[in-house]
């Protein structure tokens, strides 16, 4: 018997040590994971390059786990999100009256759109119906409550889902202390939902614990006018940086997000994303940041007052007209801002109230209105230094529409105009460069923009004979430069985005140019 046994342990050993050879030959043949999740005190669980990442790397492509219109959104189709409008003639659904773009829609019972439960809850109460009759502050009230309303509903019909998003960080307790959010919260959402729509069966701390969670880890998306927020099963893991290593996008078809490293990333690097703009100074960016997510941004661009050599938030000082008024201490936001050529300072509450006023000023301006958008520039250059990030959106904006809209097409352009169109194109794609290199969707638009006016006044230049041949040649290299480098960016973005349309145009236009 011992014997026997021997033999059969032996055997089994032998079994052991083949199944070991195939699990490591299985780990050579398997790539490496690209990240894994670590846990801080800093930053909770978030996501950590587990090798070498190269730029362009698919790293997450997930599904929804629940999606809705944006909180103080415009009216907007409950089965695409496209915009729609509240009058008469507007679709609604024929069984419980909320707008959509029209019976055919693609969203109709899909749980990423108007489902049938949700149709059936809403037809039950009546007085979850948006009416003509209602202001546009109480039409936005309504929409904010859809998504809350879904996720509720997913206790019933998808509860693994709803297991899924009550797991994601609420941060309740540190919401319960900022009064005018938890009161917001109280009297918009929790009261109105338990006592006028009949939600008694969710408890008032469920319900605020949802709206944390969406505050803390949702996803604002949309393509081509759509417009919703999301949550997604592992995306919301990354942790924020201003100038983060990462870029996402969502496909038109189905709302899932593609997540790609946008440079290459080391390993141990932590994966990040921005929760803010790109183009947003740090005093409001970081406002920003502390009000949706509850915790102000101390990264590297935050912490410097040139914000990564981009000075993006300079003023010209009024005192002296020199020097540039920058943030004494970026990481505080009632620190003064200081001239860097004389004695003048601007406490930054009065600081803030200019650029709000700046700001509404940018937000009037209809952004096809070239000569109202040009007429910005000019009379705030002698208060905010050329690359302050309010004019760059106003140049962002003029990037685009040169050469696009009537009056202005490129074959109807003077020659000076195509080159403020590409004086604007360098200007902004040097800062995008300093805050959003490698593989990013913005540098990929405005390389596109910018291939047009170079090729035009060279072309001109030639006809002139401003040019010399090799300038020219030399320009045209540029051109073919811009077009690669766009084309690979923008055709990473989904097929259907304008974006990869984009990005296939630039693709053709290098393959004609090279011939």
């Amino acid at each position: 018997m011992p014997a026997r046994k021997n033999r059969r342990h032996h055997h089994h050993k032998q079994h052991n040590n083949n199944h070991s050879n195939k699990q490591q030959q299985q780990q050579q043949t398997e790539p490496t994971p690209a990240y894994r999740v670590e846990k801080s005190e800093i930053y909770g669980r978030y996501l950590v390059a587990n090798r070498e990442l190269a730029a362009g790397e698919l790293l997450i492509e997930e599904q929804p786990l629940a999606i809705g219109p944006c909180v103080s959104c415009d009216p907007v189709c409950l089965g695409c999100y496209q915009p729609v409008q509240l009058e008469a003639q507007q679709y609604r659904c024929p069984a419980c009256s909320w707008p959509l773009c029209g019976a055919e829609c693609r969203g109709l019972n899909q749980s990423t759109g108007h489902s049938t439960w949700e149709c059936e809850a809403l037809a039950k109460r009546p007085q979850q119906r948006p009416v003509e009759s209602a202001t546009p502050d109480e039409l936005r009230d309504l929409y904010e409550l859809v998504l809350i309303v879904r996720i509720v509903l997913l206790r019933g019909v998808q509860p693994e889902q709803y297991a899924l998003i009550r797991r994601m960080e609420s941060h309740t307790e540190e919401r319960r202390l900022n009064v005018s959010l938890w009161e917001h919260y109280e009297a918009k959402v929790v009261r109105r939902l338990r006592e006028e729509w009949q939600l008694l069966d969710v408890e008032a701390e469920e319900l605020h614990e949802i709206c944390g969670i969406l505050d803390v880890n949702c996803f604002e998306i949309g393509q081509r006018g759509a417009k919703a927020r999301t949550l997604y099963p592992s995306a919301f893991l990354l942790a924020h940086d201003c100038s983060p290593n990462t870029s996402h996008t969502d496909d038109p078809g189905n709302f899932a997000i593609l997540l790609r490293t946008s440079r290459a990333v080391r390993e141990q690097e932590p994966l990040t994303l921005s929760y803010a703009y790109t183009l947003q100074g740090t005093l409001k960016r970081r406002t920003f940041i502390q009000g949706g997510k509850l915790f102000w941004c101390q990264c590297q661009r935050c912490a410097d007052p040139r914000e990564l050599g981009s000075d993006c938030s300079a003023l010209v000082c009024k005192l002296c007209s020199q020097g540039n008024v920058r943030a004494t201490d970026p990481l505080d936001q009632t620190a003064d801002w200081a001239c860097d050529h004389c004695d003048h300072r601007i406490n930054a509450s009065d600081l803030e109230r200019l650029l709000d006023r700046i700001n509404d000023d940018l937000e009037s301006i209809d952004v096809h209105n070239i000569p109202a958008l040009e007429n910005f520039l000019t009379r705030y250059r002698e208060v905010l230094r050329p690359n302050h990030y309010l004019l760059l959106s106003a140049k962002y904006s003029l990037c685009q529409i040169y050469g696009r809209i009537e009056g202005y097409l490129l074959p109807q352009m003077s020659p000076e105009d195509v080159a403020r169109k590409e004086r604007y194109c360098r200007q902004f794609l040097h800062i995008i460069n300093l805050l959003e290199p490698g593989l990013t969707r913005l540098r990929g638009l405005i390389m596109y923009e910018l291939h047009a006016p170079i090729m035009v006044l060279a072309q001109l230049g030639m006809q002139t004979g401003q040019l010399t041949r090799p300038e020219f040649q030399r320009r045209i290299k540029e051109v073919l430069k811009l077009l690669e480098d766009s084309a690979q960016i923008l055709q990473l973005e989904p097929p259907g985005s304008s974006e990869h349309e984009m990005g296939l145009a630039a693709a053709d236009a290098l393959s004609k140019m090279r011939g």
